[in-house]
């Protein structure tokens, strides 16, 4: 795999087809936990017909967690692209919260994955995009960074997918990448924590406020000006279980 840079004309692109789109729904990935729905986005515009495969989760399809409120995993969807886009990382598809089918849900644009990597051997690797993964999990407080969820792509890029249960108040990083833990942080990395910080406290807090209570917002703050403090990966807690179960 090799580094790649994302067109933000072409995610801007998407994110209005997204939203403008009709919504037809063709299937269901049944592995998943709560309603994940295969459906095509279709639009018409000045740019003429075009048809593209997204995945779509009605917040009324959500299965309700214990530790998470109810009718929330779509704004959490939300939030962690929006996190992922403001930072420049681009490591989430372009995702948006809109009207379809069966009511208000989650709409992400569809990846294909690139068939010839290995999965359980990519994600052990020292690759530079996941590593920025790992610590973009770190910020979003990631509870479910699963190997399957790893999106390596055909032109080099990586994505990750399944954001649902992140940004809870309560420290909760579960996740398959543990390889960088007790490293330190480069400058880059620590100018990424420094911008995450800014998105919470100011520059888009507003927007935030609609999606995640208050406290998961100070929460989240909290959790980077420690990993500030601490200047490494942060090691895996000896509270709750590291790597979320099954691994895949």
């Amino acid at each position: 795999m090799t580094k790649t840079v994302r067109d933000l004309s072409l995610i801007e692109q998407d994110l209005v087809d997204l939203n403008n789109g009709v919504l037809t729904v063709t299937g269901r990935l049944v592995d998943a936990s709560n309603a994940t729905l295969y459906a095509m986005c279709s639009v018409k515009d000045e740019r003429g017909d075009r048809e593209f495969a997204c995945i779509y989760k009605p917040i009324a399809g959500e299965r309700p967690l214990w530790d998470f409120p109810d009718g929330s995993l779509a704004n959490r969807e939300y939030l962690s692209f929006l996190i992922s886009h403001w930072l420049e990382l681009h490591l989430v598809p372009p995702t948006i919260l809109r009207d379809g089918p069966y009511g208000t849900g989650m709409v992400q644009k569809w990846i294909d994955i690139d068939q010839s990597v290995d999965l359980m051997e990519f994600y052990l690797t020292d690759h530079p995009k996941l590593r920025e993964l790992a610590l973009f999990d770190l910020i979003t407080n990631n509870t479910d960074r699963k190997i399957g969820h790893l999106i390596p792509t055909q032109d080099g890029h990586l994505y990750g997918c399944d954001h649902g249960v992140t940004f809870h108040e309560d420290d909760k990083l579960r996740t398959v990448l543990w390889q960088w833990a007790g490293t330190a942080y480069t400058d880059n990395e620590k100018s990424l924590l420094l911008k995450a910080r800014d998105l919470f406290t100011g520059s888009k807090l507003e927007i935030i406020k609609g999606l995640i209570t208050d406290e998961e917002i100070a929460a989240t703050v909290a959790r980077i000006d420690r990993a500030l403090i601490e200047g490494s990966f942060t090691l895996p807690s000896p509270d709750w279980p590291a790597v979320p179960w099954p691994p895949f």
